[in-house]
């Protein structure tokens, strides 16, 4: 039951489609930005021939110029009031400019710049006043122009923050309703176990009382008071648990000396901590939980055959556990998957166990519990990190 798989492939569905609508209006507008701009040179070479003619006009006698013919150069000379112009002669002099800042121009140094600028961007337009006199025409693009450049950049980041906002807030209120969800859960089972086992317990002062020798009634007192005691961590789901200090290499053998009298005789287990005794502050219960639910875990990735080493090491203020499997491994694209609610890869499994674990370490503890090294058919290495007492 890999629902994390299905959600995975959804999301990149969906983020392919937003890639394709966003890498579609990035096209489209660029499109539109290039004809504009196409239209915009059009425009400058109308008002660069404009400048000709009135260049042409001005060298005549007034008398001989028909109102007519001035009237529609000056006209489209004075249409133009969005396109930055500047007309500079073959030294660079400049020798007029419009729509610029008139109280910046006045300034040598800013008009080179803007003239520097202008020569980088775009191919000036050359004027032939005869006589071998040439002026260039300098133009960039209009303000226009450049807000709708960098408009479809500005509405995807926009839209991008806002997608951000919304898949936070959601995660926020998902994670909220597995909370109620984990804490109903566990208080509802401790309640239903609760009757049962005390029940339980009651019979095996009885059977203890008429067969006090028997070792059969000592194994079931222990399987009672182990019930007793997964009652009482289901209780704990949800509420805040008390952290005592406690030498962690005692806790782990205590743990694996359990698991070691009721797993197949065809897995071992082996015990490798370093010299040191290492009192880190825990919930003895909660934590024997996690060891019992990794080590399980370890024993259907080997299918009841193998070995379970765990490692206990210091760092710092740290102190680092190592649970080491032969089982068949875990994909490395599934490393973060397998703490999820939900993951599992056997038939029947629910697939809460090793997410258990990790709200046990990580909200409870403060710890950390991650996959440290997996190798398919070789096995896996799952590391646990918790902070020691001061």
């Amino acid at each position: 039951m890999d629902i994390y798989y299905r959600k995975q492939r959804w999301k990149l569905y969906l983020f392919l489609f937003a890639a394709i609508i966003g890498i579609g209006s990035l096209l489209y507008t660029n499109r539109l930005v290039k004809l504009l701009a196409q239209e915009e040179k059009k425009k400058v070479e109308l008002w660069a021939e404009a400048t000709r003619q009135l260049a042409d006009l001005s060298d005549i006698t007034e008398s001989y110029i028909p109102q007519r013919d001035i009237g529609f150069p000056l006209q489209v000379v004075e249409y133009n009031t969005t396109i930055p112009v500047i007309i500079a002669d073959q030294e660079d002099n400049i020798l007029y400019h419009r729509n610029m800042d008139s109280l910046k121009m006045i300034n040598p140094d800013y008009r080179r710049r803007q003239l520097e600028q202008m020569k980088s961007e775009i191919e000036p337009i050359e004027i032939e006043l005869g006589d071998g006199i040439v002026q260039y025409v300098y133009y960039r693009n209009s303000t226009l122009l450049v807000k709708l450049t960098y408009y479809p950049y500005i509405q995807l980041g926009v839209i991008l923050l806002f997608i951000l906002v919304a898949y936070l807030a959601f995660s926020a209120s998902r994670r909220a309703e597995q909370n109620q969800v984990w804490v109903g859960l566990s208080k509802e089972t401790a309640h239903q176990l609760g009757t049962p086992t005390s029940s339980l317990i009651g019979w095996v002062e009885l059977l203890k009382e008429k067969h006090p020798d028997k070792k059969l009634v000592s194994e079931l007192e222990k399987d009672a008071g182990r019930l007793e005691e997964i009652t009482e961590r289901f209780s704990k789901i949800g509420s805040k648990p008390v952290l005592k200090n406690a030498n962690i290499l005692e806790v782990l053998k205590e743990s694996v000396a359990y698991l070691e009298s009721r797993t197949s005789d065809q897995v071992s287990f082996t015990f490798d901590p370093d010299s040191k005794d290492h009192v880190v502050p825990i919930n003895r219960s909660l934590f024997q939980w996690v060891v019992e639910n990794l080590c399980k875990n370890s024993v259907d990735a080997m299918e009841g055959n193998g070995t379970i080493k765990i490692s206990v090491s210091d760092q710092l203020k740290h102190v680092l556990i190592d649970f080491e499997d032969s089982g068949k491994g875990v994909p490395k694209n599934r490393h973060k998957t397998i703490f999820k609610p939900g993951y599992t890869t056997k038939m029947r499994g629910w697939g809460l166990g090793l997410s258990l674990a990790k709200r046990i370490i990580e909200t409870y503890h403060k710890g950390k519990i991650f996959v440290l090294h997996s190798e398919a058919g070789k096995g896996t290495v799952i590391r646990i990190i918790l902070q020691k007492s001061d």
